[in-house]
């Protein structure tokens, strides 16, 4: 495999929760069309391309990752054709779109679980993992029964609304006959149709797939082996049909997902990257009180960026929609020197929407399609101070998310009209990474000081820069440092006797 399109080597990505974008039709629901008229606000900014969360066709248990048909997109976001047109307006722009793919599971009113379901044998029989009694339980999955003629029960995947795509198993268990091996027809037959699933969408032209939970698909695969392989030949099967096609995987093994054929992997909010020690815990690294350890983190990261070596990239997100916002925890003046490392490490940057104006966590909500405590994390963007701010012209309870109510609440006009502001610094970062190949993608890095500050040095052929991140409120001094500053977020810096000063809160770029 190659590393993938060239595009990739620049890209700075856009996230957009599609119900919370921006609303053309009033209905309190951010739409395909909204999205098209803001390219022009996102290119601005500097992204590259887009990640959109589902938009097709389902009963919105979990927000849309409840699939109930993978062909459609939700009437309440337009039609397949506002969505073609979004793919046409982002090329004209020289930008991409990647949407999500949910292969793990579907809606239990999709038209496959309904056929599934029946008694008798049919091609959408072994679509699902069924246990062969309604009595048995597919071990440590969970699972729906009791609710049709079949007897047997459906693993699910998250949800109890979520059933269980069937993939096999790596290792079926020889008591359980309906754990059915990776290479029966059954599983065979769900591999195809998701590359038909892939193949729609690409001819349509998407540029890419963000893939939900794809290390999750083959069962009883302690060690990845067998998604690797099933990746892998979907891997041959883009390469031959789709070779410029770009794949992201949630999967946070990027030792694992980048063998099987993906070119970026996120590091993700749980598990052992340690990432949320940066952003998201009592005491952030990022936090000026000083008290916060990037120390584990660096580890975690150096050992898979080892691991993974030229294959791929490893991205990391300013957030998603699973996470808290970057301001429950941090302030705009915290979140510069956040987004001056977060746009200045190795692999394709991720912007959730709203992250780069600073958008707030909204405190006590009821869940809302499935988000539970991620509710917060996924109120309406905040265009203007208009109604709504500037949102949809919609009345205020027909919102799909309340949004923050504060009279102080960050927005992109104004932001974006202020120098000084976090819209301002983030897309100032932005440009000076796009001007230094070092900083880019591809560019490898050292780290030579995991404490506070931070310190790692990235180098693309003859260019070599020093990063100096430095949150706390403490100044610092950096020996062995000679050069240029090329770039400063925050406050002073200066170079003097082979030594770089820093004052707290502050980020410094020299070229050595």
């Amino acid at each position: 495999m190659d590393n993938g399109p060239i595009w990739l080597d620049k890209a700075i990505f856009y996230e957009i929760y599609p119900q919370s974008f921006y609303d053309t039709n009033a209905d309190g629901i951010g739409d395909i069309n909204g999205i098209t008229r803001k390219l022009d606000y996102i290119k601005d900014l500097g992204c590259t391309a887009l990640w959109l969360n589902p938009c097709f066709q389902s009963p919105f248990g979990d927000a849309g990752y409840d699939v109930e048909d993978y062909y459609t997109v939700a009437p309440r976001y337009g039609t397949n054709e506002d969505l073609v047109n979004l793919f046409q307006e982002a090329h004209r722009r020289d930008m991409h779109v990647l949407l999500d793919l949910v292969p793990g599971h579907t809606a239990v009113t999709h038209p496959w679980f309904r056929e599934s379901m029946k008694a008798e044998k049919n091609e959408y029989t072994d679509r699902y993992i069924w246990t062969d009694s309604v009595w048995a339980e597919p071990q440590e999955m969970g699972c729906i029964r009791g609710i049709s003629d079949r007897d047997g029960s459906c693993a699910v995947n998250f949800f109890s609304h979520q059933p269980s795509l069937n993939y096999g198993f790596y290792r079926p268990a020889p008591d359980c006959k309906w754990q059915q091996a990776m290479d029966a027809e059954g599983p065979l037959a769900t591999r195809e149709a998701l590359k038909d699933i892939m193949r729609f969408w690409l001819k349509a032209g998407c540029d890419g797939f963000r893939v939900d939970m794809a290390g999750s698909l083959v069962k009883h695969d302690e060690e990845g082996k067998g998604t690797i392989a099933l990746w892998q030949d979907i891997r041959q099967f883009l390469d031959k049909e789709f070779p410029k096609a770009a794949m992201v995987s949630e999967w946070g093994e990027p030792d694992k997902s980048l063998v099987g054929g993906f070119h970026m992997d996120f590091l993700l909010h749980f598990g052992p990257s340690h990432y949320n020690d940066l952003f998201r815990c009592d005491e952030p690294y990022f936090s000026r009180r000083g008290k916060g350890s990037a120390k584990e983190f660096v580890a975690a990261y150096r050992e898979n960026y080892e691991k993974v070596g030229d294959r791929g990239l490893i991205c990391i997100p300013s957030g998603n929609h699973d996470m808290d916002r970057l301001a429950r925890r941090l302030d705009p003046e915290e979140m510069k020197i956040a987004f001056a490392f977060l746009l200045s490490m190795p692999g394709v940057p991720f912007i959730y929407y709203g992250d780069e104006i600073g958008m707030r966590y909204v405190e006590n909500l009821v869940s809302v399609e499935g988000g539970y405590g991620r509710t917060g994390s996924r109120s309406p963007m905040q265009w203007n101070k208009g109604l709504n701010a500037g949102f949809s012209s919609a009345c205020k309870e027909k919102l799909y998310i309340p949004q923050d109510e504060s009279e102080d609440r960050p927005n992109a006009e104004s932001q974006s009209a202020d120098i000084c502001s976090l819209r301002s610094e983030v897309k100032r970062l932005i440009a000076f990474r796009q001007k230094h190949p070092a900083l880019q993608s591809r560019g490898s890095i050292t780290f030579l000081q995991d404490g506070c500050p931070l310190v790692y040095e990235r180098t693309s052929g003859s260019q070599r820069i020093r990063v100096v991140i430095n949150p706390s409120r403490e100044g610092a001094a950096i020996p062995d440092t000679s050069g240029a500053i090329l770039y400063k977020v925050g406050n002073a810096a200066e170079i003097r006797d082979n030594t770089l000063h820093i004052a707290g809160g502050t980020a410094v770029f020299v070229e050595k």
